[in-house]
Order: structure tokens, then sequence, then C-alpha cells
């Protein structure tokens, strides 16, 4: 009996010198890392054979560390060593590797079947990866009630985009129940404090309209900035707009034109056209028409009937870029077809006069009579100097 006491007491003393030497061997292998050592860093974390390890090793030449170049192939057979032994992020790794495609073909249903295996260890991402596969029905089943069950874990774990989901889920009652705007308005705000910029314009915009929390234009400015601060267009538009009405800030019309630029440089249209008005006047910036022009334009190309109308009144009296009836007469009736009424009368005038078009009273008067149908004034009475009258409404 003393013997067989003596033999496994011998060897749990070979297991825990294993042990050591396995730590000696990933530590060493750390510490050659982070001195950029990588090919000493490469052969002790071969040697240490942990699932950590060999996590690490697909990590390497995943980045190219240790190697000429990236090798995906050989991260990935590292990543499945680990990911077999149960190592979360490794599992998590792989699970991306087929999604992606990367040095495999694209399987999604391989990718679910890893990024589970990771979120049932409570690793955060997988889990909101999982749960967006859930959402949209890519490799599973679409189930709406599980992915919310995989945003919510998530989410807890303070995963911004989870959390930002998470209250899309319940702002539309994408659960298969009523929407929850409370519970929608919970999750958007914890969303925006970690720092999530479509969160923090959602929950300004809450706040500016007053909606399930009270009207807070102040605190409204706070959340548009923290977003714009992100680069989120339509927040930095706000927050031009904000000071440019003076609504929760000061009135600062330097300060408009400064975020409205930041919004119309990324393509905000409304941005784009406020930006022309203000070099138009004068307001905020220095007065150029030629540049109030050049953003209309920009806004006018993307459809924006207010700056199609003015960039076709510039055109038309040659203010601030030169004088171009035809140019004027395509920007009106771009505007005009939307149905903006200064533009379906300007439009009339010149098919009356044939002034960039060739005239044609019978499509003068017809425009005439659309913008004479919105209240324009100037249209019935232009037509009324013309000798034309408009139906009564309900006569034939």
């Amino acid at each position: 009996m003393k013997r067989f006491t003596s033999g496994i007491m011998l060897l749990g003393s070979i297991l825990a010198l294993s042990a050591i030497s396995a730590r000696a061997d990933f530590d060493a292998a750390q510490r050659a890392y982070d001195d950029g050592d990588y090919a000493t860093a490469i052969r002790e974390y071969k040697l240490d054979g942990s699932a950590s390890a060999h996590y690490a090793l697909g990590q390497m030449y995943a980045e190219g560390k240790g190697a000429r170049q990236r090798n995906s192939r050989e991260a990935m057979k590292w990543y499945r060593r680990a990911a077999e032994q149960g190592y979360a992020k490794a599992q998590y790794a792989l699970g991306l590797m087929y999604a992606i495609g990367e040095e495999v073909p694209v399987n999604k249903m391989e990718a679910a079947k890893w990024y589970r295996k990771a979120a049932e260890q409570g690793y955060a991402t997988a889990q909101y990866n999982l749960a967006t596969m859930y959402d949209k029905g890519v490799g599973v089943t679409q189930d709406e009630k599980a992915a919310a069950k995989w945003y919510l874990k998530a989410a807890e774990q303070g995963h911004s985009a989870a959390q930002f989901n998470l209250a899309q889920m319940y702002d539309k009652g994408a659960m298969g129940g009523e929407a929850d705007k409370k519970e929608a308005a919970k999750w958007y705000l914890k969303a925006a404090e970690n720092g999530n910029a479509r969160a923090q314009f959602l929950v300004a915009q809450m706040y500016d309209k007053g909606e399930h929390v009270p009207q807070d234009k102040r605190e409204a400015v706070t959340w548009y900035r923290r977003a714009a601060e992100q680069k989120h267009a339509k927040a930095q538009f706000m927050v031009g707009l904000l000071y440019d009405r003076g609504e929760g800030v000061p009135l600062d019309r330097k300060e408009a034109a400064k975020w409205y630029r930041k919004a119309a440089e990324q393509g905000v249209a409304e941005a784009q056209f406020n930006q022309g008005l203000m070099y138009y006047n004068g307001t905020g910036v220095k007065q150029n028409r030629a540049e109030a022009a050049r953003w209309f334009r920009k806004a006018a190309d993307q459809g924006d009937r207010d700056a199609q109308f003015n960039l076709g009144l510039m055109y038309d009296q040659g203010d601030g870029i030169r004088q171009d009836w035809k140019e004027a007469a395509k920007w009106f009736r771009k505007s005009a077809e939307q149905g903006f009424d200064q533009a379906q009368l300007n439009l009339g005038l010149m098919y009356f006069r044939g002034h960039g078009v060739k005239q044609n009273k019978r499509e003068a008067f017809k425009w005439l009579g659309k913008a004479a149908e919105q209240g324009s004034d100037e249209a019935i009475k232009t037509l009324e100097i013309l000798g034309l009258h408009l139906p009564l409404k309900g006569t034939h």
C-alpha cells in the first residue's frame, strides 16, 4: 500500500511539474512576442501546447507575425486546435473565418455552429453574431425570439451593437408582441452611454421630440453632439440646425456653419442646402454666391427640390454663376416635377417667354395651372392677366 501511495504522489508531482513547465513556455512566448521576437514566440507557444497558446499561434499567423506574410490556412489550423479544446475566442475566430470565407468556402451553417459554441461560453461578440444570424435567417432558421435571447445575453455584457439591436426589436415589436417603447428607450440609452453613435442619435431625437422621455433640447444637443463627434452625419446636421435656430444652445451661426459643413461633406442633402443658403446670404460665413451655387448643386443632384429651385433661380438671374436659361429651365423642371409651386410658376413663365425652352403656350399654361392649384397667388394673378381662369372645384 505504501508503494502504491508513493506512486500516486510521484505521478502528481510529474503532472505539476509538467503544468509549471507549460506555463513557463507560455510566459516565455508572451515575453518574446512583446519584445517583437516572433520566431521565438512561435516556438515557445508550440512547446506550450495549451488552447490559449494554440489561439495565440492562430492570431500570429493571421496577422503575419513571424512569417513574411499573413497565412490564413495556418491560422485556421491553430484556431481549430484551440476551438476543439473548448477555447471560446478560437471558436469565435473559426466561426468568423467560415462566415467570411477565409481559406474555406463561405459556410454560414458552420459559422453558426462555432459561434454557438463560443456564445454558450459567454463570449459576447459570438452571442451578438449568432443573434444577427437568427435575426436575418442566415445559416440558421430565422427566429426572432432566439435572436432576442442572444442579443440580450450580449447586451447584458455591455455589447453596444447588441444593445442597439435589442432596442430596435422592442421598438418595432419584432418578437411577436406589441412594441415596447419604454424598454426600447432603456436599451437605446444603454447603447448610447456605451458609445454607440446610432443609439446616441436616436436618444437625441427622443429628447428633441419628447418621445418616451421629457422633452429637453439641451439634453438633445448633448447626445447629438456625442454622435456628431463620432462623425454621424445626420447628428452633425442636427447640431448645426440647433445652433442655427438657437434651440438648446445659444444662437451661433458660425458654429452652425461649421457643423453643416461636416454633414454636407458626408453627403447630407439638407446640410448641403443649408450650407448653400449660408454662403448665399453671408450668414456664419463670408458671402460667396459661387460657393452657394456649388453646395446647392450637390443637394440638387441628390433630388432636393428646394436646392434645385435655388440653383435654377441663380442660373436664371446669372447670380454668382453665368446666366444660362437652358440650365435654369432644367433645374426648374426637376423641382417642379416634385411639386414645388414656385418652380412650376417659373417653368411656366419660361415656356411662355421661350427662355431656355422652345416657346409653348400650352406647356406654359399647364405649369402655371399646377402652381395655381397649389395656391400660388402669383400664378393665379398671371393666369388672370392672360385671361385664363381655373375651373371651380367640382365642375367638369
